[in-house]
């Protein structure tokens, strides 16, 4: 009967002196890793400033479905919009009303949803955002 006991008793000795213990040296390599600089080369440039409040306003509805800050998915990206309209009240004023009445054909074909939700000021705040994305800035 207790031999029955022994059996596992001496697995378990075995697996445990296979795989626990280590060697400084290996924690020696896990430290080093970590104290290399991180890669950041992914990371956007604008990561650690705060948000706008056109920003703030652009996280809460659903643009990012559509547009990217720097790549076109189904409507164009951010600063490509910010480097065809020059940062002026009257493009800012332009560009709040397609936001809350949609509208196409500056784009391309694909008609850009009507946002009727967002109040002219709101949109202005998302506009001011987007226009400040130019590299003519």
């Amino acid at each position: 009967m207790k031999k029955r006991y022994l059996a596992p008793f001496v697995l378990s000795a075995l697996f445990f002196a296979a795989c626990g213990g280590g060697s400084k040296s290996g924690e020696q390599a896990a430290t080093s890793e970590t104290e290399q600089p991180a890669d950041n080369s992914m990371v956007s440039p604008n990561a650690n400033k705060p948000m706008t409040k056109g920003q703030e306003l652009m996280a809460q509805q659903d643009c990012k479905t559509c547009h990217k800050e720097e790549m076109k998915l189904v409507g164009p990206s951010f600063k490509d919009i910010a480097g065809k309209y020059p940062n002026t009240e009257e493009n800012v004023d332009k560009l709040a009303d397609k936001i809350i009445k949609g509208g196409s054909g500056n784009w391309g074909e694909v008609a850009m949803l009507p946002h009727s939700n967002i109040s002219k000021d709101d949109a202005k705040e998302m506009v001011r955002y987007i226009l400040s994305l130019s590299a003519n800035q």
